[in-house]
């Protein structure tokens, strides 16, 4: 990362580390693995999204021209 966090950011990101190792009961390891399983689950949700966005708009171009050939 190029930018540096501003203080709020980093209290909050202080927060939030401090949730997720106590939510995996302090075991530094299964915190940096549940990080890693949901960030990979973002990452497929996402990229369904960008496949079902631009068959959206693949779409909603074919029903335009249909539109404006009639």
């Amino acid at each position: 990362m190029s930018e540096t966090a501003a203080p709020s950011d980093v209290s909050r990101y202080e927060q939030a580390c401090d949730q997720a190792i106590a939510m995996c009961d302090g075991n530094m390891r299964s915190t940096i693995k549940a990080l890693i399983m949901a960030n990979e689950y973002l990452e497929a949700e996402m990229e369904q999204l960008q496949a079902a966005a631009s068959t959206g708009r693949g779409a909603a171009k074919r029903l335009r021209a249909k539109d404006d050939a009639a």
